[in-house]
């Protein structure tokens, strides 16, 4: 496992091409550790997890498996973090297959970017398998709910313009630039408050969940806690003064 920060984006990249990226109990914890480092450090915003080569990942490590390892880690799930993510975004960068449980590492990120050649599946089933990580969790949420059905039980792979057709990823790129996009586009968002980055993906995740008589009422218990904060009147005066904004995440 690979990790580098730089202007407030940490890169958190797979680094075991030989095994197409595949994912063992080590990929796991590294993974977790570094999202406990983003979650850490406040000078940390956003994140891009990658894999290191062509391919994406290729899910959970097989020969690992029948040697009775399991990568998942308590409180994060498969590879540090199918079950729960981070407090702040987390954008994927996908080259090349992001299959089985490397398609559920891209969904369990908050925006995915992808080379032209990416492709997404989940073939467990193709191997007396179910993809347990959270992907038949995930994909309904992702995709209208007959496609990811098509999807779960037939094994079948798609590629990345029909993933961007779906509104599985946010934008497909050249071979070879999915990381450099990433980056770009994580820059964009680390250029913003970072209570408000945090405070708005905190309502997408959380809201659906939420009952509905309470969906307006707990949004504006978020809302109120970044109305209040220096940030908030930071932007405000920013703007009528005609500067950039200097954020201070309080």
């Amino acid at each position: 496992m690979l990790t580098e920060a730089a202007n407030g984006v940490l890169v958190i990249t797979i680094n075991r091409p030989e095994a197409r990226n595949a994912v063992n109990l080590a990929v796991a914890r590294s993974i977790a550790a570094a999202l406990d480092e983003l979650h850490a450090d406040e000078r940390l915003l956003v994140a891009v997890l990658t894999g290191a080569g062509p391919t994406f990942s290729a899910g959970m490590d097989l020969k690992a498996f029948l040697a009775g390892e399991r990568p998942i880690i308590p409180g994060r799930g498969f590879a540090g973090i199918a079950e729960r993510s981070a407090e702040k975004p987390v954008i994927a960068a996908v080259e090349g297959h992001a299959v089985a449980g490397g398609c559920e590492i891209a969904l369990a990120c908050d925006v995915i970017i992808a080379s032209g050649d990416a492709r997404f599946g989940l073939p467990e089933v193709t191997r007396g398998l179910i993809a347990g990580a959270g992907g038949l969790l995930w994909l309904p949420q992702r995709i209208p709910r007959a496609v990811a059905m098509e999807l779960a039980l037939t094994g079948e792979a798609i590629g990345a313009q029909r993933a961007l057709e779906l509104g599985l990823v946010n934008r497909v790129v050249p071979v070879g630039q999915a990381l450099d996009a990433a980056l770009e586009l994580a820059r964009r968002i680390a250029a913003n408050a970072p209570l408000a980055v945090r405070a708005s993906k905190r309502v997408i995740v959380e809201s659906p969940h939420w009952p509905p008589a309470q969906v307006f009422d707990r949004r504006a218990e978020i809302l109120e806690q970044i109305a209040d904060s220096l940030d908030a009147r930071e932007g405000a005066l920013a703007f009528t003064q005609k500067r950039p904004a200097v954020w201070h995440a309080r």
